[in-house]
């Protein structure tokens, strides 16, 4: 493979990893908008056979469900819990670009890690 072809196709390769980054960063900040605040699929299931009441101290629940055991994470606090910054909402879109770009930073340092390494003999 001569130089100039090894240039054209690393450059092809950065451009695709670049418009992919690019996309899925876009997708992030504007579909998380779209999003669901409160999806029902495991809390849905969880709560099944109780019944949730409004206290003065805040939501209780009445009943016998697996949702009763349920604790909070240690990370329930954290600045991007529940989808958002700060648990603002009106920051969901900054959290999933986040997401994305952490999950991007991530991948990407482990490929580079764990990439093959060209040698001289196979010029």
């Amino acid at each position: 493979m001569t130089t100039t072809t090894k240039t054209t196709t690393k450059k092809r390769t950065w451009l695709f990893f670049a418009g992919f980054a690019l996309v899925a960063l876009v997708f992030a900040g504007v579909f998380s908008y779209f999003a669901d605040s409160d999806p029902d699929g495991l809390d849905s299931a969880t709560l099944t056979g109780c019944e949730v009441v409004e206290t003065d101290a805040g939501e209780e629940l009445t009943g016998d469900c697996i949702a009763k055991n349920a604790k909070d994470h240690d990370l329930a606090d954290g600045p991007l819990a529940d989808y958002a910054v700060g648990g603002d909402d009106r920051f969901t879109g900054v959290a999933g670009v986040l997401g994305v770009a952490g999950t991007l930073v991530a991948a990407g340092g482990l490929f580079w890690l764990l990439r093959r390494r060209s040698t001289d003999q196979e010029e």
